[in-house]
């Protein structure tokens, strides 16, 4: 028996990590032609970055079932720089509706990371700086890196996931995919 096909995507700002949308908004139809693969979780329209289609519904559960802890690393691009009581806080886990989230891993970046440019720049000012952040997140809640950020007095302009548990975003390119490697594939079982 073969193994079903999984896929990394960089899916690029404004489409749905879907395959059809009654609306008209761009879908991954547009990307991948490729039959009976499912995203294994979504990013937000505005979202870019790492998304994993499988075939493998077991491999999709450990992926987006939190019980599992599965790591997500995202670069995050905010408002003004944070100072350390700020990113102390994302740390620690930022209580959002109630609930707090699970401590994360912060980091900020001494320099903008090297991405491809966006196709809708983000707003520009003058008078805001803005600074980069390297997120790893062991859940995921509804644009949670985005709620977290402001909850800090730091909006989030730009979020791209680089990293799906051992799957790597690496050189793809917005809008094309690969097939994962067989020990990528093998990671995601330890």
């Amino acid at each position: 028996m073969t193994a079903a096909r999984t896929l990394a995507f960089y899916k690029p700002y404004g489409v749905l990590s879907c395959f059809t949308d009654p609306e008209g908004h761009a879908t991954l139809a547009e990307f991948i032609a490729v039959p009976d693969v499912y995203p294994a979780g979504r990013l937000d329209y505005d979202t870019e970055g790492l998304l994993i289609l499988t075939a493998d519904g077991a491999l999709s559960h450990r992926i987006t079932d939190p019980r599992h802890k599965l790591p997500k690393v995202y670069l995050a691009q905010v408002e003004r720089v944070p100072d350390e009581t700020a990113l102390e806080t994302l740390r620690r886990g930022v209580l959002l509706q109630g609930r707090r989230t699970r401590q994360a891993e912060v980091e900020l970046l001494p320099e903008a990371p090297t991405l491809p440019p966006r196709p809708v720049p983000i707003r520009f000012r003058k008078s805001v700086p803005t600074a980069w952040l390297k997120v790893t997140l062991r859940e995921g809640q509804n644009r949670q890196i985005r709620r977290m950020t402001a909850a800090v007095g730091h909006p989030t302009l730009r979020l791209v996931r680089i990293a799906v548990g051992p799957v790597t975003l690496g050189d793809l390119q917005p809008g094309r995919w690969r097939e994962l490697t067989g020990a990528e594939r093998a990671a995601f079982a330890e």
